[in-house]
C-alpha cells in the first residue's frame, strides 16, 4: 500500500508521527469535541486521498470503537476509497468461546463488525487463542498480524546480556521462544492456574535453575499484572538476581506497576502500542514493513 495520508487521533500522535515519519507520508489528526452527554463531535480533513491509513489503537476500547464507528464511513464520504487501519492493540480478542450459556462470544462480534468498516487491518500480537488466524475472526478483511517478539528480545538482549527469558504461562511460549531464538536467549515457560481476574498461581518449570541469574518475564499483554506478579515472585523466591518484565501491550490496569515493583520487579520495558511511561520500544519500523506490502 502506498498511502496518501496518515490519519490519525491526537491522543496518538506521537507513534502515529513516528509511523507517517517511516513510511514518509503526510499526518493529519482528527479533531474531537466530547459533549456534556458524552456524545463525540469528530471532524476530519474535508478532502482525503483514495489510500488512507488510519491508526487508532484500540487500548481502553468502548469509546474508541464508537469513534471508529463514525470515522470510517465519514471518511470514505471524504474522498477515501479504501482504509487500512493500524491497531498496534485489538481489543476484545481474548474471550473465543462461550465460557458459559448466553455468554456474548467478543472476539467474532467485535471483529466481523471492524471488517465492515476498514478493507485491512494491521495489528500486533493479537491474544488468539484457540483461534489460528485473524482471518477467522474478520471475514473479508485483510489482515496481518505482526509480531513484537522479535524487537523485544533484542531489547532484553541489548540491556540483559545472558537473561532467562520466562513466559509466565503456557500461552506465553510462543513469544519467548521466537524472543529467544532470535538473540541467543536461554527461556522457559511456567505454569498457570486461573481462579478469577485477580486470582492466578504460577508455578515455575520443574527443574529450572535460577539461583544468581538474570529473568526477564515476557508476555504479549500486562492488564492487571497478576500473573506477572506471582512469576517475578517465584523467580525471586528461586533465588534470581534480578526479574525485568517486557511486554508488547503495556496495559497496567490501577496499581499493576506499583504492585509490579513490590513484587520485586526492577525494569519494566514495553513497546510504544499502547502510550505508557513504560513505552520504549517503538513499533513504527515494524509496521511501516506491513502497511508497504498491504
Amino acid at each position: 500500500m502506498t498511502p496518501g495520508l496518515l490519519l490519525a487521533f491526537d491522543d496518538e500522535q506521537a507513534a502515529a508521527g513516528a509511523l507517517a515519519q517511516a513510511l514518509g507520508v503526510p499526518l493529519a489528526l482528527i479533531g474531537r469535541h466530547r459533549f456534556p452527554d458524552g456524545e463525540t463531535r469528530l471532524h476530519l480533513p474535508p478532502e482525503l486521498p483514495a489510500e488512507l491509513l488510519l491508526y487508532r489503537g484500540l487500548h481502553r476500547p468502548n469509546d474508541k470503537l464508537a469513534e471508529l464507528l463514525i470515522a470510517c464511513p465519514a471518511a470514505r464520504e471524504l474522498g477515501a476509497r479504501r482504509i487500512v487501519l493500524v491497531s498496534p492493540y485489538l481489543a476484545y480478542m481474548r474471550q473465543d468461546i462461550a465460557f458459559t450459556p448466553g455468554e456474548a462470544v467478543s472476539q467474532r462480534h467485535i471483529g466481523a463488525a471492524l471488517s465492515r468498516l476498514v478493507d485491512g487491518l494491521i495489528t500486533v500480537d493479537p491474544h488468539l487463542h484457540r483461534i489460528a488466524s485473524l482471518d477467522e475472526v474478520m471475514p473479508g478483511c485483510r489482515t496481518v498480524a505482526l509480531t513484537a517478539a522479535g524487537l523485544l528480545g533484542e531489547w532484553v538482549a541489548a540491556q540483559v546480556p545472558g537473561a532467562l527469558l520466562l513466559g509466565p504461562d503456557e500461552e506465553s511460549a510462543q513469544w519467548v521462544t521466537v524472543a529467544g531464538r532470535a538473540h541467543g536467549l536461554d527461556h522457559a515457560v511456567c505454569v498457570k492456574q486461573r481462579f478469577g481476574d485477580r486470582d492466578v498461581r504460577v508455578a515455575l518449570p520443574p527443574g529450572l535453575a535460577l539461583a544468581g541469574r538474570a529473568v526477564v518475564l515476557m508476555d504479549d499483554v500486562a492488564s492487571t499484572g497478576r500473573t506477572l506478579c506471582e512469576a517475578a515472585v517465584a523467580a525471586r523466591a528461586a533465588g534470581a538476581a534480578s526479574v525485568d518484565v517486557a511486554v508488547t501491550h503495556g496495559l497496567f490496569v490501577g496499581e499493576a506497576v506499583a504492585e509490579l515493583r513490590a513484587a520485586g520487579v526492577r525494569f519494566i520495558w514495553c513497546t510504544d502500542a499502547v502510550p505508557h511511561a513504560t513505552a520504549c520500544v517503538p513499533l513504527a519500523p515494524l509496521l511501516a514493513a506491513a502497511v508497504r506490502g498491504a
